[in-house]
This record gives C-alpha cells, sequence and structure tokens, in this order.
C-alpha cells in the first residue's frame, strides 16, 4: 500500500504564503499527482495537478497565478507553493497520487487511488 504524507499547512494572514509538501512511499515521478482540497460543507475540488510524463500542469482558475505545483525528484517530493492566500483558499488539502498513466486534463478524484491524510490551511487574519 502506498502511503502519501502532507505538511505545511497552518493558519496564514491573507495575502500571505504557505508551501504544502507531500512525500510518497514510493517514487513520485513516474506517477500524476494532485492536489485537492475541501472546505466545510462544500465538494472536494481539484487545485492543481502535475502530469508524469511531461510534467503538464493544470490549476483551478481561482488559484491560477497564486499557486505553484512542482516535484522534487531527488526529495521525492511534489510541493504547493501558495502565494497571496485568501480566506476562500481555508480548507483542508489532501495530495493524491495515481497509479495511471494517463489521467484527465482537469484532476478527477476517481481517477487517483492514493491519498494523504489532509492538512488544514486557514486564511484569517
Amino acid at each position: 500500500q502506498v502511503q502519501l504524507v502532507e505538511s505545511g499547512g497552518g493558519l496564514v494572514q491573507p495575502g500571505g504564503s504557505l508551501t504544502l509538501s507531500c512525500t510518497a512511499s514510493k517514487f513520485m515521478d513516474y506517477y500524476p499527482v494532485a492536489w485537492f482540497r475541501q472546505a466545510p460543507g462544500k465538494e472536494r475540488e481539484g487545485v492543481s495537478q502535475i502530469h508524469s510524463h511531461d510534467s503538464r500542469t493544470y490549476y483551478l482558475d481561482s488559484v491560477k497565478g497564486r499557486f505553484t505545483i512542482s516535484r522534487d525528484s531527488r526529495k521525492n517530493t511534489v510541493s504547493l507553493q501558495m502565494d497571496d492566500l485568501r480566506p476562500e483558499d481555508t480548507a483542508v488539502y489532501y495530495c493524491a497520487m495515481s497509479k495511471r498513466t494517463l489521467i484527465s486534463t482537469t484532476p478527477l478524484a476517481n481517477e487517483y487511488e492514493y491519498w494523504g491524510q489532509g492538512t488544514q490551511v486557514t486564511v484569517s487574519s
């Protein structure tokens, strides 16, 4: 069973930054990885995704220009740099990894088999 572990969540003021990191018990470069989030009373949504073979990325419209997803092969991590955070970014953020070679252009939860436990991000003054 593949284990994913997220870190880096916390409380930040509006306009601040956080970096979420996800590491796995399996080498991540071969697999698509995505970040999802779920706010209270809302459905889980795909925030960002990075493909495996060409590192093509996807961002939710509301985070474009503010969030950046990246891989660090040496550390076997996928990070989500979040800048200019807004109160509406408050949610539990989940890292997910797919064992598929080909996945949809936008992150779909049912295409991801492995999930982390989630990390809370709270943006508040």
